[in-house]
């Protein structure tokens, strides 16, 4: 799977960041910015919680009033010029679009929100995981720069108030997760932004709907940002 940037990249990135902060600190007589609130017991990290399970409870899906969402990000059908087989996902993070290509010409297209600067990505992979109200582990290192993830450290359960939202479809690329998601999102707001940690987010209902619509082992595709 070829990327601008892995979500591996960035953990790794996040970790060796996290390392050279505490070396500099020693050397320098500083204080390290994570040794007077480093992580509990319970806020570790346990393996053991992947693959995220689903909510016991399918909580019923708030619809966002189309006059919220810009016109061109609502849902629609309409031509596509594309190459990819029908029951493909296309995700054009420049435009702020998904495509599920129905036929050669036609799909349906969403309004996404997409990673920010710094945490774009794009390449090919398959859906390896779909989960309703999924639970949400934050990464490793967002938990480390982000006071409002450390307390889901082991993840937080699913449900409306959960990152993840109603549903939630995973990327895998040759067997192994590449810790990218298509999901939903409880701040409808988000969609035709670019301010997620790299995954795309959908209305609550749009997800709902592909969720349906999508079988294990469709093919992703996310083109570069600016490409046409």
């Amino acid at each position: 799977m070829t990327m601008r940037l892995s979500r591996r990249h960035l953990l790794l990135s996040g970790l060796g960041f996290g390392l050279f902060a505490a070396r500099a600190a020693a050397e320098t007589g500083e204080s390290d910015p994570f040794a007077d609130n480093p992580l509990t017991e319970e806020q570790s990290f346990d393996p053991a919680l992947l693959p995220p399970p689903e909510s016991p409870i399918d909580y019923p899906i708030e619809e966002i009033p189309p006059r919220r969402i810009r016109r061109r990000f609502r849902r629609q059908m309409v031509d596509f010029a594309g190459p990819e087989d029908p029951g493909t996902i296309v995700v054009d993070p420049g435009e702020r679009f998904l495509y599920q290509v129905l036929a050669y010409g036609s799909a349906v297209r969403y309004g996404v929100g997409v990673g920010r600067a710094g945490f774009e990505w794009s390449g090919s992979a398959k859906v390896g995981m779909k989960r309703r109200w999924p639970r949400w582990v934050p990464p490793a290192d967002m938990v480390a720069r982000d006071p409002r993830a450390r307390p889901w450290a082991n993840g937080q359960p699913g449900g409306p108030d959960n990152p993840l939202g109603a549903r939630a479809l995973y990327l895998y690329a040759n067997g192994e997760d590449t810790l990218y998601r298509i999901h939903g999102t409880n701040e409808p707001n988000s969609i035709g932004k670019a301010m997620s940690s790299g995954c795309i987010r959908m209305l609550n209902q749009d997800i709902a709907e592909l969720y349906e619509n999508v079988m294990i082992g469709t093919p992703v595709i996310v083109r570069p940002s600016g490409s046409v």
